[in-house]
């Protein structure tokens, strides 16, 4: 399936549903469609083309249960089932995680939720991540769904990093397209002064994978700029100055106002993205917001990525493509 426009409006045509674009170069929301109902292939197809297309596209006004949830993620691929999930996910769906859970995180290990937020967020690009990239099979898209949401603020931001690697100068294309670079569960965090039971149990927990700094996309056969703002360690073969400022300059890339949307939401709201063609900015505002916030991610199992030069990612520990 490609990202041409011509086929993903005649595709939404012939499914009867509407697809509207938000932005310039990401995102668009989609109406029209129940996704509590047995979707029919055609409408299947069309919202395929749009996240295909838009990298993200969202539903309002949706009312999933968990059931329906992972119903509808599976007409997409095969569903992830993590091995560890905290305790707000539901137990009879292992499909499902609760993102409430990551509120438990910073407790555990002795931080209130803003310190353990501000310490992933260091610097400006850090928070900026696809799910899972310090996996060598990241997973190929995510399906957030929110329960309960503030009245305002809490939103998420995407970039697309297809549009991203298309901005860059022909050199620096040329120059990126043969890089590889270690993504690593972690990496991102500043840890506590003294002893720190997260960076603990971040060493005990060590995922890491060599990725390409431009992929294939597998479906769009499109050029992907794989950087990654929270995983991503050092590039190989370059000094730790050289590979430092590359990786800033093409995180800054990335994240560039005109390839970002910025999604409100709304209880019942679904965003579904591309994970393998964006990264995500989860927001910052929650925790002074003082209103609970509660959504449900499921994810679809991905493939390991391919290079420019055609060489796949290499697990360097912690991961293996298809065991969670």
């Amino acid at each position: 399936m490609t990202t041409d426009g011509r086929t993903t409006d005649e595709a939404a045509r012939e499914a009867g549903v509407e697809v509207k674009p938000v932005a310039g170069y990401i995102g668009a929301e989609i109406g029209g469609v129940d996704l509590a109902t047995d979707l029919d292939d055609a409408v299947v197809a069309a919202i395929r083309a749009a996240v295909l297309r838009w990298k993200v596209v969202f539903f309002r006004g949706q009312r999933l249960d968990h059931a329906g949830h992972v119903a509808f993620a599976r007409r997409f691929g095969e569903t992830v089932v993590l091995p560890r999930r905290g305790k707000a996910s539901p137990p009879d769906f292992p499909e499902i995680e609760t993102t409430a859970d990551r509120l438990e995180l910073g407790g555990r290990f002795g931080m209130e939720h803003d310190e353990w937020l501000r310490r992933r967020r260091h610097t400006l690009l850090r928070g900026w991540h696809c799910d899972h990239g310090a996996r060598v099979d990241p997973p190929a898209a995510t399906i957030l769904r929110a329960e309960t949401v503030p009245p305002y603020g809490g939103d998420t931001t995407w970039s697309n990093l297809a549009a991203a690697y298309a901005g860059l100068s022909a050199p620096l294309r040329q120059f990126v397209d043969g890089l590889r670079a270690e993504h690593r569960l972690g990496v991102g965090y500043q840890p506590r002064p003294g002893d720190d039971a997260y960076v603990r149990h971040l060493l005990d927990r060590q995922v890491a994978a060599v990725h390409p700094l431009v992929r294939v996309h597998p479906e769009t056969g499109e050029r992907i700029l794989y950087v990654n703002g929270y995983y991503v360690e050092q590039i190989d073969g370059l000094s730790r100055p050289e590979s430092g400022a590359i990786l800033e300059m093409l995180l800054e890339q990335a994240v560039r106002p005109e390839y970002t949307v910025r999604f409100r939401w709304e209880p019942g709201s679904v965003a579904f993205w591309d994970n393998r063609a964006t990264m995500h900015l989860a927001p910052g505002d929650t925790a002074r917001l003082d209103h609970p916030r509660i959504m449900h991610r499921v994810m679809l199992a991905g493939d390991v990525p391919v290079g420019v030069d055609g060489r796949p990612s290499e697990p360097v520990t912690g991961t293996t493509p298809g065991r969670w």
